[in-house]
């Protein structure tokens, strides 16, 4: 049985994936908190997932340090402990190589990879105090890309060895682990049955699948698992294509 009075921090929670994530942990009787860049998003969000539980909103940049600390004192427990840090926020710019401008790459490196080094540095006595755990969320383009998307790729990349070095560094109090999605359909437009029928699972993937696996790692049943990467994508990277 998880002890009660939890407490999670999700970035990028006003939509997608970061959404799910914070309705589920509201849902398992964690206090969540939220952060996102879009305020008016987010002031939505936490008013739609009251339902669900404890979830309030505050606004920030993944990629601002005194954003991400205060975000991280709001999430913090009576006793200054956090059970749960999700590091969801993320980016993409895509532009042919020749065109990406270096303000551009730092953009997307900063807020996808930078400020779950940021957020994990100031959080860590927190989670060390709660005995809490790490969730990053990658993606497949850690491994595979398509033109076009070389910061994107690369912080996905980085995030995935972030996220084992910190199990090192910060075990045994803390674990960290990463979830890296495929396609996660977080758009509600409509998809044709081939899109499903690519999927080895036999069907796109849904927020869910990603909130569903983050919650069961910050539990207390994935107690003996860190440092490890879980490929959610319906089986596609595993799916040998001849054309």
């Amino acid at each position: 049985m998880e002890k009660s009075g939890r407490t999670a921090l999700v970035t990028g929670g006003a939509s997608g994936i970061g959404r799910a994530v914070a309705e589920r942990l509201a849902r398992d009787g964690l206090a969540v908190t939220i952060t996102d860049i879009d305020a008016q998003s987010g002031e939505r969000t936490a008013a739609a997932l009251a339902a669900a539980g404890t979830v309030r909103f505050v606004q920030g940049d993944a990629a601002s340090e005194p954003d991400m600390a205060a975000a991280l004192r709001q999430a913090a427990g009576p006793d200054g402990g956090l059970d749960a840090l999700v590091c969801n926020a993320g980016i993409m710019i895509r532009k042919p190589l020749t065109e990406l401008s270096l303000e551009e790459w730092r953009r997307v490196i900063d807020t996808n990879l930078t400020s779950s080094f940021l957020l994990a540095r100031h959080a860590a006595p927190m989670l060390r105090k709660a005995k809490g755990a790490i969730v990053t969320i990658a993606s497949t383009r850690a491994r595979q890309s398509e033109p076009d998307t070389e910061a994107y790729a690369a912080s996905k990349g980085g995030l995935v060895a972030l996220t084992h070095a910190l199990a090192v560094s910060l075990g045994p109090e803390v674990r960290a682990n990463c979830i890296s999605p495929g396609w996660i359909d977080t758009s509600g437009e409509p998809l044709g049955a081939e899109d499903h029928a690519q999927h080895p699972a036999g069907r796109v993937g849904r927020p869910e699948d990603v909130a569903a696996l983050a919650s069961w790692l910050v539990g207390s049943e994935s107690g003996f698992v860190t440092g490890a990467e879980f490929i959610v994508d319906g089986g596609m990277t595993r799916k040998m294509i001849y054309v």
